[in-house]
C-alpha cells in the first residue's frame, strides 16, 4: 500500500513540515487519560506539534480497538491501537483506509499476574490453579499462544470467567492464583487492594514466545496521501514527547495531571514507568530505534494470530504496517 520510495518521489521529509497553515490532527487514544499517555501531552505542551505545523486534540478512548474504526472512517486522521486489532479488522474490512505507521509498544503488555504465595511464579505454575480471566480481555486472547509457546498443559489450568471490576479483587482475595490482564494495570490493581508487591509475579507474554507486537501509532491512508508531511511530522512530535518522557517521567506526569487536577499522580507515574519499562524500552528498541519493526518477528506473530483467529483471507504484511512516514532506522532514544 505504502512504499518508501512512492512518498521519497513526492517529497516526503521525515523531519521538516512547513509550518506555515496549522493543520489539524485530532489524535484517538485507546483508553483514558492515564500514565502512558502523557508522552502526548508533553508534545502538545512543549510545542512539538505545532512546531510541526500542527494543531493536536488528543481525545480518549475506550479500548486497544475503539481508535480503529475512528480512524478508518477519516472521523479521525490518527490514533493509537492494538495492532492484533488492527490485523484482523483489515482482514475482515480489507479495503478500509487505515495503517499502522509507528510502532510504541514493542512489547505487548499481555500478562498474566498471580502471586508467589499461591504458588504463581513461572508459566508451568499454572498448572492445578484457577486462573481468573475476563472472556474479552486482550491478554487473555492471547491465551491459546501463550499455552503453545510455553508447553504448559492447558487441560490442567481451571479458567474462572471474572468481570473486569472483580478481577484483581479476586486475585487480592486469593479465590483465584493468577489473572490475565495488561502488566502494568493488574499489578497496580492488585498492590492497591493491599497485596505487597514482592508477592506478585508479573509474566510478560511475550517473555515466552508470544511474538505479537503492541500499540501501533494508526494513520488513516487517505488523509496520509493527501497529507505526508503532516504525518512525518506528527510522528516525530510523538517520538519527541516520548524521548522527553523517558528522560523524566515526573516531569510528563505533571503535563498529564494538568488536564485531570483529581488525578493519583504517584500511581500515574509508576504506571507509566512501568509501561516503559514492561512495552516501550525493549533491548531491540534501545539497539535499532523506535518506531520501527522487525520484518521477521512481524511475519511470526502474523503467523501466531492464526492459532486465535482465522483469517478470511491470505494476511499481507505491507498492509498493517509502513516505516514510510518514519526516518531510516526510526527515533534513536539514546
Amino acid at each position: 500500500m505504502f512504499h518508501r520510495s512512492i512518498f521519497t518521489a513526492i517529497g516526503l521529509s521525515a523531519v521538516a513540515v512547513a509550518a506555515h497553515a496549522q493543520t489539524s490532527m485530532p489524535f484517538a487514544l485507546d483508553w483514558r487519560f492515564e500514565g502512558p499517555s502523557a508522552p502526548y501531552f508533553v508534545a502538545i505542551d512543549k510545542g512539538y506539534f505545532a512546531d510541526a505545523g500542527l494543531e493536536v486534540e488528543v481525545t480518549a478512548g475506550q479500548g486497544s480497538l475503539d481508535a480503529i474504526p475512528k480512524v478508518a472512517t477519516g472521523a479521525f486522521p490518527v490514533g493509537f491501537a492494538d495492532i492484533n486489532s488492527l490485523i484482523k479488522f483489515l482482514d475482515q474490512n480489507p479495503d478500509a483506509p487505515v495503517i499502522g505507521a509507528m510502532m510504541v509498544y514493542d512489547k505487548p503488555p499481555f500478562a498474566i499476574v498471580g502471586r508467589k504465595s499461591l504458588g504463581i511464579e513461572t508459566p508451568s505454575d499454572l498448572e492445578g490453579r484457577v486462573l481468573g480471566a475476563p472472556p474479552p480481555d486482550g491478554a487473555f486472547a492471547q491465551w491459546p499462544i501463550f499455552v503453545a509457546e510455553t508447553g504448559i498443559d492447558a487441560s490442567q489450568v481451571t479458567i474462572e470467567p471474572v468481570g473486569f471490576p472483580t478481577r484483581e479483587p479476586s486475585l487480592a482475595e486469593g479465590t483465584v492464583a493468577a489473572v490475565t490482564g495488561f502488566s502494568f494495570t493488574s499489578f497496580l490493581s492488585t498492590a492497591r487492594l493491599g497485596v505487597p508487591e514482592d508477592d506478585l509475579t508479573v509474566i510478560l507474554m511475550a517473555d515466552h514466545g508470544v511474538d505479537l507486537y503492541g500499540n501501533v501509532v494508526i494513520v488513516n491512508t487517505d488523509f496520509a496521501a493527501e497529507n505526508p508531511d503532516a504525518v512525518s511530522g506528527f510522528l516525530e512530535a510523538v517520538a519527541k514527547g516520548w524521548i522527553d518522557t523517558i528522560a523524566d517521567p515526573a516531569a510528563a506526569i505533571e503535563s498529564l495531571v494538568s488536564r485531570n487536577p483529581a488525578m493519583d499522580a504517584e500511581l500515574e507515574l509508576r504506571r507509566l514507568e512501568l509501561a516503559m519499562q514492561d512495552t516501550v524500552l525493549t533491548d531491540w528498541v534501545m539497539e535499532n530505534g523506535m518506531g520501527i519493526i522487525d520484518s521477521d518477528r512481524f511475519a511470526n506473530s502474523i503467523e501466531q494470530i492464526k492459532l486465535t483467529y482465522e483469517y478470511q483471507t491470505e494476511p499481507d504484511a505491507s498492509l498493517y504496517f509502513t516505516d514510510a512516514f518514519l526516518p531510516e532506522g526510526g527515533f534513536k532514544l539514546d
